[in-house]
């Protein structure tokens, strides 16, 4: 059960804190005082929409925090213990929003993602909010209420036809996407068979472009080296007569017939010799390069048409080779894949087929257990709707016929649509609670549904937020004590408007709005058992309940309402 909440910052709630006991507490004020704002703040910390609206104005941010006692709860343990979370039994939910969008959320001081809050608070508590019970107008919701009231072999049964719908729609998917793709595959093979043919016709290697790259930036110079040595050595040493290194020696021999007459002739023949053999050095370096010259036309004509080969694959399937290699294969893979795949198309479609069989098998199991479950739920509501007032009230579980001959797509809830049918009075023909069902018929049908839920187990905090809609007189004291057998059980808190169901509550709270200088602000606090006289005594009609007959009514109210509930107890515990 919920044991505390604090708020900040909440609309018209500057601060506040509110603390809960065991049994039935309910919220009563004025209209307009601010009661609705108490369980926003509540479906705000549960993990509800973050509505930047609920910021009081003036401020950045606001915040709400519930503390709750879930010690008892297997359900709450296991899923605090999957999410690492270490906790004592006490279990503590915080919320955070603000103005630029931000939004926190805790559990137990850990920051978790709103859907993780979600989760859990699920486990915690039931909000029945003002116009939940419109719910019932909607047929498709009708098969929700249904499959609540069933038993952990009927929950177990509708999480293995979930499974089972999962695993069929999967395939499903794959077999259809598979079906799709080898109708148009023929083209497609086309295109992959030309590419593979030229890609396997070129042969490329990884690192061959580099390679060439660097052939043919060698070729590019050795033409224009092995012209510069050809021309370097003719004029040097080619020829008879001609080069410059024949001259040389002859004016070396020129030089040596007067180099005895004067050290001046000697000085130039001994540089001249150098000179020559200098030049004869040269030369003999020139032929060796050019004898080692490997420059071949038709070699560098073929690196070339070789790089534009491959550049032009590159621009066609990758920017390299390695890019293109792995195109090459990826497209090998798909037009094998092509090749194979009236073989996958006939063993998806196998498995697809076997899976369909096992969804409609447990589709069918779901749909018996509806049928036998929907017979107890309609007895049932027909003891709570007698109890509430309706006791002549027809309540019927109509199933949705499936057409003939026509094969249903599956369902993650299973092949059955069902809706509401009732008469509310005698002699008239069933029809659909959506079309016939008043607002005062629509509280007590959903309190009703609530009652059973609460009989069943489940969450331990229940919040009717005005359930009491359309109901007055002597159908509220029913109300009241339907709650108050509720709350022998559960953990109940109430907003309402009817003196008969504050009465009933354990606890009640005064939900006020004052305003302080120039701020309207709202406040809620627990009353007295003398202050609960006066707010009953006001819900009755006594203007502020302060006349004496509503207040001696009031008091009458309450000894009833508090021997009514120890009845309760007394009979749930014997």
């Amino acid at each position: 059960m919920i044991l505390s909440m604090r708020m900040q910052n909440i609309a018209l709630i500057e601060q506040l804190t509110l603390e809960f006991g065991e049994g039935m507490h309910v919220m009563t004020g004025e209209t307009g005082a601010g009661k609705s704002i108490v369980v926003d703040a509540v479906n705000l910390v549960l993990g509800g929409r973050a509505d930047r609206d609920l910021i009081r104005t003036g401020t950045d941010k606001a915040w709400v925090e519930a503390v709750f006692d879930a010690g008892d709860s297997a359900e709450v343990q296991a899923f605090l213990a999957s999410q690492q979370i270490e906790c004592d039994g006490l279990v503590t939910l915080y919320r955070e929003i603000t103005r630029n969008g931000r939004n926190l959320c805790r559990i137990c001081g850990m920051v978790m993602p709103v859907t993780a809050l979600r989760e859990l608070a699920a486990m915690l508590m039931d909000v029945h909010g003002q116009h939940e019970h419109q719910f019932l107008m909607d047929a498709r919701y009708h098969l929700h209420f249904l499959d609540a009231s069933g038993d952990d072999r009927h929950q177990e049964l509708m999480r293995q036809v979930q499974e089972a719908y999962q695993a069929f729609i999967d395939k499903h998917r794959q077999y259809a996407r598979l079906v799709r793709v080898n109708e148009q595959k023929q083209q497609r093979m086309e295109q992959l068979k030309k590419s593979l043919e030229e890609l396997g016709k070129a042969r490329l290697k990884n690192g061959e472009e580099e390679q060439l790259t660097r052939e043919k930036e060698r070729y590019r110079h050795a033409e224009k080296i092995a012209g510069a040595l050809e021309a370097a050595y003719g004029q040097i040493a080619a020829g008879e007569g001609e080069s410059v290194i024949t001259r040389l020696k002859e004016a070396v021999d020129a030089l040596n017939g007067i180099s005895r007459l004067d050290e001046t002739y000697a000085a130039l023949t001994r540089r001249a010799e150098s000179a020559y053999y200098e030049l004869e050095e040269i030369g003999y370096e020139l032929n060796g390069l050019i004898e080692k010259s490997d420059f071949d036309p038709r070699r560098a004509e073929a690196v070339e048409n070789r790089l534009d080969l491959i550049h032009r694959l590159e621009r066609k399937y990758g920017e390299t080779i390695p890019v293109v290699l792995a195109s090459q294969e990826q497209m090998q893979q798909e037009y094998d894949n092509f090749a194979s795949m009236d073989q996958q198309v006939a063993a998806v479609g196998a498995e697809h087929k076997k899976l369909l069989a096992a969804y409609r098998s447990l589709a069918r199991q779901l749909t018996e257990s509806r049928k036998a479950l929907a017979l107890a739920f309609e007895e049932k509501m027909t003891d709570q709707l007698s109890d509430l007032g309706m006791e002549r009230t027809i309540f019927k579980v109509e199933f949705a016929p499936h057409p003939e001959g026509k094969q249903l797509m599956p369902q993650a809830l299973g092949d059955d649509s069902v809706q509401f049918m009732i008469s509310p009075n005698p002699g008239e023909p069933l029809k659909p609670l959506s079309k016939i069902a008043s607002g005062g018929e629509l509280s007590r049908l959903m309190l009703a549904i609530k009652t059973l839920e609460a009989e069943k187990g489940g969450v331990g905090c229940m919040v009717f937020d005005e359930i009491d809609t359309g109901i007055s007189g002597r159908m509220a004291q029913v109300v009241a004590e339907k709650m108050a057998a509720i709350a022998v059980s559960r953990q109940v808190i109430c907003v309402t408007h009817l003196p008969q169901i504050a009465a009933m509550a354990s606890h009640q709270l005064l939900v006020e709005k004052h305003v302080e200088g120039e701020r309207t602000a709202t406040s809620v606090r627990m009353l007295t058992q003398e202050e609960r006289i006066g707010e009953v005594a006001r819900m009755l009609g006594g203007a502020d309940g302060s006349g004496d007959s509503a207040r001696s009514h009031a008091q009458h109210m309450l000894r009833q309402a508090e021997a009514y509930r120890s009845m309760m107890k007394a009979t749930r515990a014997s």
